[in-house]
């Protein structure tokens, strides 16, 4: 039977569990310095949540801290979720702040009140740092703040289809017509909210080809990036 996309990620139940756990763990150990944060981007097909666990992995074995990965599903509930969004508000992120950000680097954002919100809390989550960021548009929405550092992905047409196809354990043709499909609402979800191209490289620190280069050796050259101390 193929498995769906959301079946490869660990459930959102899970994740929220980790994700407050994070909270409280930093709550006990205030540090003066701002802790980094990482978004990763990637066209439809590439590994980006692999990319987040092995970086998430080499991450708090340097730090000696959690760090949590954000993605589309955990983002949204946190937002839509009244209790989740209160933990974020008072434990993680300054709301301040955040609408600051949003004033000062983010006219050109949409007026669709449901993505300013979300955007409200991606800025809150990446401004509290040991936070890793999988798409919605966080390269460009967190890139002006100082402790946020963007990696990119990116593959062939038939590399990203052969990947979908086997991670879901469909036929080629099937991820073929996914990739395609995904691939163009995701630009245009980008573009009508953020009016700006995802794929342009002056968003990132760097851009990785998924195709030429294991997850383990990307996820190596973007930790040597990203400053700890």
């Amino acid at each position: 039977m193929a498995r769906t996309f959301d079946s490869l990620i660990p459930s959102i139940e899970q994740r929220e569990s980790a994700w407050l756990q994070v909270k409280e763990r930093l709550g006990r150990n205030p540090r003066k310095l701002a802790r980094p944060s990482i978004t990763i981007s990637r066209e439809y097909g590439c590994e980006g949540y692999p990319l987040a666990e092995a970086l998430k992995e080499k991450l708090e074995a340097a730090t000696g801290e959690p760090w949590n990965i954000y993605d589309k599903a955990l983002v949204d509930k946190v937002a839509a979720d009244d209790r989740l969004s209160a933990e974020l508000l008072n434990h993680l992120g300054d709301e301040s702040r955040a609408v600051d950000v949003l004033k000062t680097h983010f006219g050109y954002l949409t007026h669709d009140e449901a993505y300013a919100t979300l955007v409200k809390h991606l800025v809150q989550i990446a401004s509290a740092g040991n936070a890793i960021l999988v798409g919605r548009g966080g390269a460009v929405v967190c890139q002006d703040m100082a402790n946020c550092h963007h990696f990119r992905l990116e593959a062939s047409f038939a590399f990203r289809a052969a990947t979908l196809s086997k991670r879901l354990e469909i036929s080629i043709p099937e991820a073929e017509a996914i990739v395609r499909a995904q691939s163009k609402l995701r630009e245009k979800f980008i573009s009508e909210c953020l009016h700006q191209d995802i794929t342009s490289p002056r968003w990132y620190d760097a851009v990785f080809n998924n195709e030429r280069q294991s997850i383990e050796a990307i996820a190596r050259a973007a930790f040597e990036l990203i400053p700890l101390t």
